[in-house]
Formats: C-alpha cells, sequence, structure tokens
C-alpha cells in the first residue's frame, strides 16, 4: 500500500509506519538536513517525556507556570541562554548564537490548556516542535560552523489571551528575521498543511436590567437574560444569511441569579470569525444590531465592547514553498484543506506583522475527536503523533536554517511578506 495523496483522515488504527510515496529530487542543503534529523532524532526520547510531562500538568493561559519552568529547565540543560519570565510572567525565551554576525531565526512554543478538558488543542506537541527545531538549528550551526541565532519564545495563552501580541508589543519578535511555529489538528496520514485559519473579533456584551419579584409582581422588572436569550436567538436566524465560511458562537453567563428573581444582568462572549478581517468586519456590522434589538425589545440597556481583533494566518509563500519541496521529497504530502483552517490563533497577528509560517500537521483521531474534545486529549499524548510532530519539526528546522544560511532565500522572503501586506 502506497499513500499518494491527501485524501482521508488519519485514523488511530490506520498504520502510519506505511510511507508515502515522496517527489524525487534534490533538496537545499542536504548536509544540513542531515545534522537534523540525527538531532532530533536523538533528542526524541526526551521530547516525548516533556511532552507527556506537559500533557499531565494543563494549566489555563497564563497560568503556565509548571510549564515554564519544565520547558526553561530542559532548554538550560541542552546550552541555550535562557531568560525566564520574559516580559510576562509565564512566558521564556532559550537563545543561541554562533559566531559573529549572522541571521535570526525566530520559533514559537505555546504552553495553555483548555478549561475541563487539558489539552485538547495539542500544546504540548506544539510546545516540544519548538524545542526541537532550535535544538536542531543549534546542533546544525555547532557542526557545520554556520554564524546565526536562533530565538525560540515561550509564549503563553494562545487560547483567548493574546500572549504572542502581547510580547510583541513588549519587543519580544523584534530580533527576528522570520518566525516559525507549526500546530496538530485533524488530516490526512502524512500530511502537513498550509492553510490560513480564520479572522476573529471578540465581543463582550453587557445587559442591565431591573430585578422584581418574578411571580408576585413581575412587570416591574426588566429582564436581562430574556435580553440575552432573545440576542442569542437572534443571531442564531442571522446564520441563515451569512455566509458558509463565516462563523458566529458565543455563550450568556449572569451573576445572583435566582428562580424567584426577574435577573437584572446578564452577559455574553461572542466571537465573530471569517476567512479574512475585511469579511469579519463586514459581518460584525450585521451581528451587533441583534445584540441592539433584543435591548430594545426587552427594555433594558446594553453594552457592546469590542476586545481583540484576531487577524487570519498569512503564510508567506516562499517559506512555504521551501517547506512543501522538503515535505514532498522527504516527509509526506501538503495540503491546503486541513491544519486549523476553521479555527483562529495569535500567530495570526504574528504573520501581518513579519515573515511567518504557522503549518497544521495531522495525527490520528476519532470521528468527531477534533480539536478541542477529551478525545483529542488523549491523541495529543499518542506515540503516532510524536513522531509526526518530529517530522513536521524537522522539516521546520530545515526551512529555518534556510534562512539562517541563504541571504538570497531571506530576501525573498522578506519581499513576499511586503508584497502581501501591500495588498492587504
Amino acid at each position: 500500500m502506497t499513500i499518494g495523496q491527501a485524501d482521508v483522515l488519519w485514523r488511530p488504527e490506520d498504520d502510519y509506519k506505511v510511507k508515502p510515496t515522496l517527489k524525487e529530487g534534490d533538496i537545499y542543503r542536504p548536509d544540513i538536513l542531515k545534522v537534523v534529523e540525527t538531532a532530533i532524532d536523538s533528542l526524541s526520547g526526551k521530547l516525548r517525556e516533556l511532552s507527556l510531562d506537559i500533557h499531565d500538568h494543563p494549566e489555563l493561559r497564563y497560568e503556565e507556570r509548571y510549564a515554564h519552568d519544565a520547558y526553561t529547565s530542559f532548554l538550560e540543560k541542552h546550552g541555550f541562554e535562557v531568560t525566564r519570565h520574559h516580559l510576562l510572567e509565564t512566558a521564556w525565551v532559550a537563545t543561541y548564537t554562533h559566531g559573529l554576525g549572522g541571521r535570526v531565526l525566530g520559533v514559537n512554543s505555546e504552553m495553555d490548556a483548555l478549561p475541563g478538558i487539558g489539552h485538547a488543542c495539542g500544546h504540548n506537541l506544539i510546545g516540544i516542535a519548538g524545542v526541537a527545531v532550535a535544538c536542531a538549528a543549534k546542533a546544525a550551526m555547532e557542526q557545520l560552523n554556520i554564524d546565526g541565532k536562533v530565538i525560540l519564545l515561550g509564549t503563553p495563552a494562545e487560547e483567548g489571551g493574546i500572549g504572542k501580541v502581547k510580547l510583541w508589543e513588549r519587543g519580544a519578535y523584534k530580533e527576528m528575521d522570520a518566525c516559525l511555529m507549526c500546530h496538530p489538528g485533524p488530516g490526512p496520514l502524512h500530511s502537513i498543511s498550509l492553510s490560513s485559519c480564520l479572522a476573529v473579533i471578540r465581543l463582550e456584551i453587557d445587559y442591565s436590567g431591573h430585578t422584581a419579584h418574578a411571580a408576585l409582581s413581575p412587570w416591574e422588572g426588566k429582564n436581562a437574560l430574556d435580553a440575552a436569550v432573545l440576542a442569542y436567538t437572534n443571531i442564531a436566524l442571522l446564520r441563515q444569511q451569512i455566509k458558509p465560511t463565516h462563523r458566529v458562537h458565543g455563550i450568556i453567563q449572569g451573576h445572583d441569579w435566582a428562580q424567584s428573581i426577574i435577573p437584572d444582568n446578564s452577559k455574553m462572549y461572542y466571537y465573530i470569525r471569517a476567512p479574512t478581517t475585511v469579511e469579519a468586519e463586514e459581518t460584525l456590522k450585521r451581528v451587533v444590531p441583534c445584540f441592539e434589538a433584543a435591548a430594545l425589545a426587552t427594555g433594558t440597556k446594553v453594552k457592546v465592547n469590542r476586545g481583540h481583533t484576531g487577524n487570519e494566518l498569512v503564510q508567506n509563500k516562499v517559506l512555504g514553498d521551501e517547506l512543501s519541496d522538503v515535505v514532498r521529497k522527504k516527509y509526506g504530502v501538503i495540503d491546503y484543506e486541513y491544519g486549523i483552517s476553521g479555527a483562529s490563533t495569535d500567530f495570526g497577528n504574528i504573520s501581518y506583522l513579519m515573515p511567518g509560517l504557522h503549518p497544521g500537521f495531522s495525527i490520528p483521531t476519532v470521528p468527531g475527536g477534533g480539536n478541542h474534545t477529551p478525545a483529542f486529549t488523549d491523541s495529543a499524548r499518542s506515540q503516532a503523533a510524536h513522531d509526526a510532530c518530529l517530522a513536521v519539526s524537522k522539516a521546520l528546522a530545515h526551512v529555518g536554517m534556510r534562512v539562517i544560511t541563504d541571504g538570497g532565500f531571506l530576501q525573498q522572503v522578506k519581499d513576499a511578506f511586503k508584497e502581501r501586506k501591500n495588498r492587504m
């Protein structure tokens, strides 16, 4: 059996040891890839232990203290200069420099988990992928006497906390020529995805009303919960008229509610997502009146507070083409459909600001067990997921080393970034 194209989702029962049909041809600097592969393979056991340790200690956004200590200790032992609590309490940075001058490769490792379901987005894998790329780049620079620098940034709070944006604002990315990371998800066997993701606009909506006895004198009340329910229904009806590639979703909360009291408060948290930031802004214009109309109908007051906007991923074409080349010749297949195409990431904002690459990589999942499910939490600790993580790490490290060693290539990367930025 051979696999020639990305056409089916990878399931746990599939034999992933069956190799895909690879493309023939040369790659850039095979001597570098040899060092990269040897370095990552030699660390596989220790990276597996680190991944499972992080997986067994899930922490929410900005609470990643165990992960912070585990990653920084690991990197110190492997010869990196480490700064703990870098610009944010649970952020960190590990750097390695060889020679004088040289170009600078940036890499990201995420750490946070999800409420109640742990590492259901596989950030334990993202974390060790960043470590693997940085360690492989270090080995290549040392063994092949290549001048350059790698900066591995531990980024907290991807899950709704915009940790990377806050780090950017504090200057954490300013030295990097390009930045790389990756993300697991469902997808075809041996596939690495160069899809984008959805832009997202975050809203917090507050309704205020007036309490009353719900049985004795309900007419004296103004029901803030009714307003939230009505807004929720308005948006549910609106969905029929928005594009199928757009998403509008949220939750309702409140405090001091009781069955016998007309609620005088309610709060809603909503996300508006679309393939581009421009499209998300257009859908926002249709969503806000849904909240306002509910207030009018219930006699309550509403405040619609806009939070941070997350941009879609802009995959740098030159970096993506280089990744595609080495993946197809050495590791697997490229797709443009899966990855995190239906989700969002704060790395999207980074990709708007500097050259970046954020491929997805497939791991085996059960039906209905994609990202943000308990089943994906289980998938993210499997041996197969670990092996897939190391494969994409090797490819990314090879791309990163071309950034460091090939000035003409890096200029093409920067030119592609500027061209895309001018078209936004």
